[in-house]
């Protein structure tokens, strides 16, 4: 006799041998039974899982001497017709070469016959999704209503692709993927059939690879024994196949959780030079770094690990947590995807690898978070942290002492309890402890006693992480910022709108200088009104009723802040307010320019000119460039057309002024400058 392939010898004969579809064998009989039988079928699921195989057992049960029957005999000759596949009333129809209307039409015209020898005519389609649309359109009315004597059954593997108008007419059976341990048997059963020794661990990486196909399973099977020599192991198949195997795995992971790079790489090239293509080891660590994370999560079924438990390394499993493990997995997985785009698959496998050498320092964001956590916790003292005794930290708590300034308001600390505390503060492993934080308690008597430290209170720094900012009105700041508020000016209906009461120094100081604090009508809550320039009385008297353009008003550098100019209009300026115009203008269109004008000596007024003194060229550049909107704003204040001249002075005599005071630079601002490298040039301090 020929030699017969095990995934055709070990075909299924019978319902009860259907492997890993109880739920499809069952539901058949029983409808067998009642004698509720469908005139269409629809049989889907993944391949080799025994959808055409189900098909044969039920045209042999339907057409069966003895029946219809759930347990066709297989002896009579319909049955075994049917098993060879010679049955002229059981015809088995190829989808994906029997595409078009044409076929279809055959189909349609043969049904109208009755069956020669059978009971049924059974039309077995598989891969009926490859039929076309039109075929699929001229199948309809005979699929709804066919002949007593006929019944259609479908097979296909991609349930989409069938046209919702085919399912709805046929009774839907979902064929599932066979289990390991199930797939794992039937090797067993096969090989015993062939008096060949298999160890569990060959069987068992066969099932894994088979993805739940029994055919897929037994073709790997026979290829297996081709070389066993009668004996299957799984060192043989490591090596014929080109596999890494559970051993070398285990060398190369460990040197990983050493981080031994150099050993790792040179293990790597050993495997692909012996031939080991990179897509099996990427496959093989995968697989292998899935176990230990099976493993890690308390997982230890053989089935689902593929191999003994005790197999697996304990250095790899001590060395790094579930979280690592999850990661190092996740890199395989994305390296699988990578490689076909890649540069050099080799390179993205000694990258991936490298990575996994420093793998004990990965630190998930489940983990950051708790120490994010734990620190809010250190740091508020909402509640007494328990820390692991093997802490070294711990043995030497820190002493911080903390001053409390009794003027600051602090909000009142949040009551929590003690459980609550415990459950939400939990310090990881590795941070410091503070004595202070020990008694986590109000911050009242800190208040009271600015002087006293938080170790000699037994008081935490940070009760709640501090108070939010109050939106405060003038009197709740009447202490900090020294304003006197009485009482009769602030009402009860508008005590967030208190006003401010001037102290009679400042009343007499702007009474001097002749500012009306009476007869503005506004007050800090309204808008103020348009600024009015007041002379100094002390040129008042200097100061023409009009200017008559001929008289020379020089300001020399002890008088340059109060010389005064009169517009036509009338009323009278400062040099000084003069100039901060024209800058404040200028700064808007030209920042440059406008620092540079800042950086002008003494302003002088001869006739309709206005001089000014620079000592840098550079400054003196950008200033010409706006000497026309210069000019406009000069003339704008002064009511007249003005002229403006810059003068370069390289002597720096206004530099030189016996009235300049030198003024030393405030430790906060040189602070800033040494860090940012810095010169102050200009500006008052």
């Amino acid at each position: 006799m020929s030699y017969e392939v095990t995934a055709t010898r070990r075909r299924p004969q019978a319902f009860d041998n259907l492997v890993g579809q109880e739920f499809v064998s069952e539901t058949l009989k029983s409808s067998i039974k009642s004698g509720k039988i469908a005139h269409a079928y629809l049989f889907t699921g993944p391949r080799g899982c025994g959808k055409t195989s189900t098909a044969r057992i039920l045209a042999k049960a339907l057409n069966c001497a003895n029946g219809p029957t759930d347990t066709p005999c297989g002896q009579c000759s319909n049955c075994l017709e049917i098993t060879k596949g010679s049955s002229l009333d059981v015809i088995e129809i190829d989808g994906a070469s029997n595409t078009s209307v044409d076929n279809i039409r055959q189909i349609k015209e043969e049904v109208m016959f009755p069956p020669a020898k059978c009971r049924y005519k059974i039309y077995i389609v598989d891969e009926v999704h490859m039929l076309s649309t039109s075929a699929f359109n001229a199948l309809l009315k005979t699929i709804e209503e066919p002949p007593e004597h006929v019944i259609f059954i479908f097979a296909t593997t991609e349930l989409q692709k069938v046209p919702a108008t085919i399912k709805s007419r046929c009774q839907q059976y979902n064929f599932r993927l066979v289990s390991v341990e199930k797939v794992k048997q039937s090797l067993a059963e096969a090989a015993a059939e062939l008096n060949i020794k298999a160890e569990d661990e060959a069987l068992y990486w066969i099932a894994r690879e088979s993805t739940g196909s029994m055919r897929d399973a037994y073709t790997l099977f026979d290829q297996v024994v081709a070389f066993s020599d009668g004996h299957l192991t799984y060192e043989k198949i490591r090596d014929k196949l080109g596999l890494v195997g559970i051993d070398r795995l285990n060398m190369v992971f460990e040197s990983c959780a050493y981080g031994r790079t150099d050993e790792v790489l040179l293990s790597l090239d050993e495997f692909l030079q012996s031939g080991i293509s990179i897509e099996q080891l990427i496959s093989n660590c995968a697989d292998y770094l899935r176990s230990l994370l099976l493993i890690k999560s308390g997982v230890n079924k053989e089935a689902l690990l593929g191999n003994n438990i005790e197999r697996y390394s304990k250095v790899v499993l001590t060395a790094w947590n579930p979280l690592q493990i999850e990661r190092a997995l996740s890199l395989f997985l994305q390296l699988y995807r990578d490689i076909r785009y890649s540069l050099s698959p080799r390179y993205e496998l000694e990258l991936a690898f490298s990575r996994l050498c420093w793998i004990s320092q990965y630190v998930s964001n489940q983990e950051v978070k708790k120490a994010i956590d734990a620190a809010q916790a250190l740091l508020t003292g909402g509640a007494n942290v328990a820390i692991p005794a093997s802490n070294a930290m711990a043995q030497a708590p820190v002493k911080v002492a903390v001053e409390q300034n009794s003027s600051v308001r602090q909000a009142a600390p949040v009551e929590q309890t003690q459980s609550s505390q415990n459950s939400e503060n939990k310090l990881p492993e590795g941070l410091p402890r503070f004595s202070m934080l020990d008694n986590p308690q109000g911050l009242e008597d800190s208040f009271d006693n600015p002087g006293s430290t938080f170790e000699e209170e037994n008081q935490p720094p940070f009760h709640d992480g501090g108070s939010l900012p109050p939106e405060q009105t003038v009197a709740e700041l009447d202490d900090r910022l020294k304003l006197h508020i009485p009482t009769e000016s602030v009402t009860s209906s508008e005590s967030h709108h208190s006003s401010f009461v001037m102290p009679e120094e400042a009343k007499k100081e702007i009474q001097m200088n002749n500012y009306d604090i009476t007869d503005e009508g506004w007050t800090n809550v309204d808008e103020p009104p348009e600024e009015t320039y007041y002379p100094d009385e002390e040129y008042a008297a200097q100061m023409d009723d009009s200017y008559n353009g001929t008289e020379v008003y020089e300001a020399s550098s002890s008088l340059k802040q109060e010389a005064e100019t009169s517009a036509d209009s009338g009323m009278s300026i400062s040099i000084n307010q003069l100039r901060g115009s024209v800058t404040a203008a200028l700064s808007v269109t030209d920042g440059f320019a406008a620092s540079a004008l800042e950086k002008t000596g003494a302003w002088t007024i001869k006739a309709d000119c206005v001089e000014a003194v620079i000592s840098n060229e550079y400054d003196k550049e950008l200033i010409e460039k706006k000497k026309t909107e210069i000019i406009k704003e000069i003339s704008q204040v002064c009511g007249k057309t003005m002229d403006f001249e810059v003068i370069l002075d390289k002597n720096n005599s206004y530099n030189n002024d016996n009235n300049k005071q030198t003024v030393e630079i405030p430790a906060q601002v040189q602070m800033v400058l040494d860090t940012f490298k810095g010169t102050v040039i200009a500006g008052k301090i």
